[in-house]
Parts: C-alpha cells; sequence; structure tokens
C-alpha cells in the first residue's frame, strides 16, 4: 500500500472517531433520526462512523451530520481537519455553496402493517424531503 493511500485511510478513520464519539455522546434515537436525515438505514450511519471502515462519507452529507448530532465547535473542527487531509480539496468545492439549516417535520402516515412496506414508505418520504431540499439549492 502506498503511503498516501495510507495516509488517507488513517484520516478517514481519524474523522470516522471523532464522529464515533460524538454519537457516543448523544441520546438515544440519534443514530435514527440522522439515518431518516439522510435517507439511509441505520446501518449506514453505523458504517460511517466505524473507524474500521475506510468507506468516506460523502461531503453533501456532512452539513445534514453536523445538525443532526449537534457538533461541540471543537470536535466539529477536529472532524473538518480530519476530513481536509483525507479527501484534500472536497470541502473547498463545496464552500460557496449556501448553509442551510434542517428542521424536523412529523408526517403522520396509515401503519401499512408489513415492516418491510413501512420501511419502504419511510425511504420514500425521505427521498422526497431530499430532492425538495436540492430543488432550493443555488
Amino acid at each position: 500500500m502506498a503511503a498516501t493511500e495510507e495516509r488517507e485511510i488513517n484520516a478517514v478513520a481519524e474523522y470516522k472517531r471523532v464522529l464515533a464519539r460524538v454519537l457516543e455522546n448523544r441520546p438515544s434515537g440519534t443514530r435514527q433520526r440522522l439515518a431518516v436525515a439522510l435517507g439511509k438505514n441505520r446501518s449506514f450511519v453505523s458504517q460511517i462512523a466505524n473507524p474500521s471502515y475506510s468507506t468516506p462519507i460523502p461531503v453533501p452529507h456532512l452539513e445534514i451530520i453536523f445538525e443532526i448530532c449537534l457538533f461541540p465547535a471543537n470536535e466539529r473542527k477536529a472532524f473538518l481537519e480530519a476530513y481536509g487531509r483525507a479527501h484534500p480539496g472536497k470541502l473547498e468545492r463545496t464552500r460557496h455553496r449556501k448553509d442551510h439549516r434542517l428542521r424536523p417535520v412529523t408526517v403522520y402516515v396509515p401503519d401499512l402493517e408489513d415492516d418491510a412496506k413501512n420501511h419502504a414508505l419511510d425511504r420514500l418520504l425521505a427521498d422526497i424531503a431530499t430532492r425538495i431540499g436540492k430543488l432550493t439549492e443555488d
């Protein structure tokens, strides 16, 4: 493995350790709220917070993660520094974007009496919300 690749993997693990630390200090249900906000499964959140997995966290997910997890300033700084080392230039390409704050919305839908169907409906609604959010981007 090349030294550059190894440094990148270590930096990915570093920012994932910061995320894991923040998640550990949040109330129960934070991982689920994050999964819903990202339009992903809860297992995805576990994967992106696990330093053992080298899969990077996509840049568009960062603001949602910061918003839902309520990152303390020092942890956010540590996370962003490690992220910048792991993925040079990616953060700079997104800094021109206007920050959009998230707000929760509660929607009551019928219980479809089938876990798979309920999950599919939840994913559909999360996807619609994500697409609406993309429409509002400049």
